[in-house]
């Protein structure tokens, strides 16, 4: 298990408030870890880290993502907070990745962003 699959069991699926996780190269959108039952394509993973070089269009459009339609709430150079009803989608950038997470009807929203940032702090502190 590499160390970005640990972060992502330990900061994040652990907290139960986050449904599915992966990081990103931001550059490639190469997949560097996932939780196990994420299914995440290769496209996917483009449309996220692409997402962030067009977060204007983002915020007016959003995304479908597993067959749904995701709102987009918020859309910055670093965070992009996206819902679909009781189901949400958080995207955040750091230097060299893209957290991305989901969460759903049974869990809190905002403790879902606090894991993802705080993950994202700690990646930046790395230089990562």
């Amino acid at each position: 298990m590499n160390q970005f699959q640990m972060l992502i069991n330990d900061c994040l699926i652990d907290t139960k408030h986050v449904e599915n996780a992966a990081i990103l190269v931001a550059r490639s959108g190469r997949v560097t870890a996932v939780s196990s039952r994420f299914q995440l394509t290769p496209r996917d993973a483009q449309m996220f880290t692409d997402s962030f070089k067009r977060a204007t269009l983002t915020r007016e459009q959003g995304f479908s993502f597993e067959e749904k339609d995701f709102t987009c709430v918020r859309a910055d150079r670093n965070s992009i907070y996206c819902k679909c009803g009781d189901n949400g989608l958080i995207l955040v950038k750091t230097a060299l990745l893209v957290i991305v997470a989901t969460y759903n009807e049974s869990m809190y929203p905002s403790v879902c962003v606090e894991a993802v940032e705080k993950l994202a702090e700690y990646l930046r502190e790395k230089g990562k």
